[in-house]
């Protein structure tokens, strides 16, 4: 448990405090960063199967398999080029928003498309962060479209890959060879438009980095959800959003006027329902599983 809660939290710090590495390379064009960040993870990630000898599964790779990859590597790429476009434009408010809505988003993919019954207090929430985001767009005068995408991409992300075969590193892997020719042929045009001469080493030395940073958070990840109850694990996700917004907030300054603190407020109350429902009946269940066996014993 101990363990789980500190892989959990190296990753969710890692990706709170992304918005700090991706001002580093701002001046760059959000794709070319999401190219690099394609193509350094996959190395990444294949120097780390070599290293293990981890290299079997991906000769047992069915079509749908692939298939289903290539919609979650299409989906994973809207949802960094959204990211990093957001983080260079001055909207790291706005894609905090994004993924303090995530796990609200998954409840109603949950319920409309794996028909799942989300139980009337997880409505209650998603019904408290549907009246924010429509707030935000009747008083602020326009749709919080980068927390939109973000929170919908990565929910259909979260998605496909609850029912993918792969785990986190193969999967990563696997998406990031399927989007590499893309990045490459970018890389190709733009070496041959000259886009690509201003960038100095440093420069260089951040965009290649953004590959073990992005590949090291996700393994994290991968290590403490195995370790952790689901419960314990939706709680502690909001350190990345949290972080995000303090950022944006405090070091950035983006603008946080009345009309985004109210709907903020929405957010966070929803969140706090969903989260203190998902314990309350976490320790329920506990206590059930305990009471069974104490009798069992008896």
């Amino acid at each position: 448990m101990n363990s789980g809660i500190l892989f959990a939290l190296g990753a969710y710090l890692s990706w709170g405090l992304f918005p700090l590495y991706f001002r580093q390379i701002a001046a760059i064009p959000s794709l070319q960063i999401v190219a690099h960040r394609t193509l350094w993870s996959l190395v990444f990630v294949a120097g780390v199967l070599l290293v293990t000898g981890h290299l079997k599964w991906l000769r047992d790779v069915s079509a749908a398999t692939w298939r289903r990859f290539a919609a979650s590597a299409l989906l994973i790429a809207i949802n960094w080029l959204t990211y990093v476009w957001a983080v260079g434009h001055g909207h790291v408010i706005d894609a905090s928003l994004g993924y303090f809505i995530n796990p609200l988003v998954n409840v109603a993919l949950g319920f409309a498309l794996l028909g799942e019954r989300p139980r009337p207090v997880q409505w209650f929430a998603v019904g408290l962060a549907a009246f924010g985001v429509l707030w935000l767009t009747v008083a602020g005068g326009r749709l919080p479209w980068v927390a939109l995408v973000l929170a919908v991409s990565f929910g259909f992300y979260g998605l496909m890959r609850k029912t993918a075969a792969l785990g986190a590193l193969e999967g990563l892997s696997l998406e990031t060879l399927i989007l590499a020719p893309l990045a490459l042929a970018g890389f190709a045009y733009w070496g041959w438009d000259g886009q690509l001469a201003g960038q100095t080493a440093v420069d260089w030395a951040w965009l290649i980095g953004t590959g073990p940073v992005t590949a090291g958070a996700l393994l994290l990840f991968a290590a403490g959800a195995r370790r952790l109850p689901l419960a314990t694990l939706g709680i502690v996700q909001y350190v990345s959003p949290s972080l995000q917004f303090l950022l944006g907030v405090f070091l950035f300054r983006e603008p946080m006027d009345a009309t985004r603190l109210v709907a903020f407020g929405f957010i966070w109350a929803a969140l706090a329902v969903y989260s203190a429902e998902g314990l309350w009946r976490a320790r329920r269940q506990n206590r059930r599983l305990v009471t069974a066996d104490q009798a069992a014993q008896v």
